[in-house]
């Protein structure tokens, strides 16, 4: 049965005998293939508004947190160090999030040209992470909805997130190498906050983001070796969003800071830039190809660009030019390179 239509999806209602418009917005006119960098650029974003950059990074995977690894006592729980401005200030010039961004940028170069059905060899780390989160998908099946006259956040998802808290510690255990056992206690704070918030019943790119800093620190703690990347895009962060698709149709979460119109996505960002450099140099699927149904119901299981614009169009009712403008105007950019560069130059600014 085709889920119930989340209160929000829908485009607003006119206030007058005329049909509402959606905003207008310029597709960006020149983006530069090129690293995350530094300072102002004069050129428009998807957004029709200059972005000022904050992060410079270059594609690489993290190097090893090997004093911690040495000395597992050092492990703690993760928690929350920004407070104030002058601490956000210290963590965007910080060598953290310079890795952080890198590790984004390491995995969108392995995924460049690869649909998701690409065939390669999976390490035993991807196998248990992919394992974990198939059990994580059939908690959702056995925690149904409960009937409630709520316009969103089922309550149900609550129960769910209480298992997945009760058994974080033994699913961690099972990627995690017996000699990194410690790193339970600062591992499980990151993997639960990447599925939402309990008490707001919310999602949204913060959590996702989240979820991402938890497969980092997998890679500094050397659970994920450099030939992981392809996979980590393609096996486990597929997975991971395919969950989280299910939870939201399911128990209906309510989008965590949506920018609605003006966001590409209620809930997600990373699909964007990792699906568009998975379509780069592909010579049947263009930018504009997202307002042709039958090129997303062909390809959307393979290309995680395509996968969003569908599951957009599944829970939004109305045309994509009033329910996303942005993603709408973008797919007036002429190749997947350019769209690429200006979503990750957009995901830059956001720090």
């Amino acid at each position: 049965m085709e889920p119930t239509k989340a209160p929000w999806a829908h485009p607003p209602v006119a206030m007058s005998n005329q049909a509402p418009s959606a905003p207008s917005v310029s597709p960006p006119s020149s983006v530069t293939d090129r690293s995350l960098a530094t300072g102002p650029v004069s050129n428009l974003r998807a957004t029709g508004r200059p972005v000022d950059l904050v992060v410079k990074a270059e594609p690489r995977m993290p190097s090893l947190a090997t004093e911690r690894m040495q000395n597992p006592q050092q492990f703690k729980p993760a928690e929350r160090r920004i407070t104030n401005k002058a601490d956000l200030q210290s963590f965007l010039k910080s060598q953290a999030l310079k890795d952080f961004m890198g590790f984004i940028l390491a995995l969108n170069e392995a995924a460049q040209g690869q649909p998701i059905s690409a065939q390669t060899n999976a390490s035993e780390a991807i196998h248990s992470m992919v394992s974990m989160l198939d059990k994580l998908n059939s908690w959702v099946d056995e925690i149904p909805p409960a009937k409630q006259a709520l316009r969103y956040g089922n309550p149900s998802y609550r129960d769910w997130f209480a298992r997945v808290d009760e058994n974080a510690n033994d699913l961690l255990l099972t990627i995690l190498p017996a000699e990194l056992s410690e790193a339970v206690i600062e591992l499980k704070p990151m993997l639960l906050d990447g599925f939402g918030n309990q008490t707001r019943i919310d999602y949204g790119t913060g959590h996702e983001t989240t979820f991402c800093e938890f497969l980092f620190c997998l890679a500094k703690l050397g659970v994920f070796q450099d030939s992981d990347r392809l996979l980590l895009v393609t096996h486990v962060f597929t997975k991971y969003l395919r969950l989280m698709r299910k939870i939201q149709t399911t128990y209906w979460l309510e989008p965590a800071g949506s920018h609605g119109v003006w966001g590409l996505d209620d809930y997600q960002f990373l699909p964007f830039i990792w699906g568009s450099s998975q379509l780069n140099g592909h010579t049947g699927i263009t930018p504009s190809s997202i307002h042709n149904q039958a090129v997303l119901d062909t390809n959307a299981e393979d290309y995680l660009y395509l996968g969003c614009i569908k599951f957009i169009k599944h829970v939004k009712k109305g045309p994509l030019g009033e329910t996303s403008p942005m993603l709408n105007d973008i797919s007036a950019v002429p190749t997947w390179s350019k769209v690429g560069a200006s979503a990750n130059d957009c995901h830059a600014s956001l720090w």
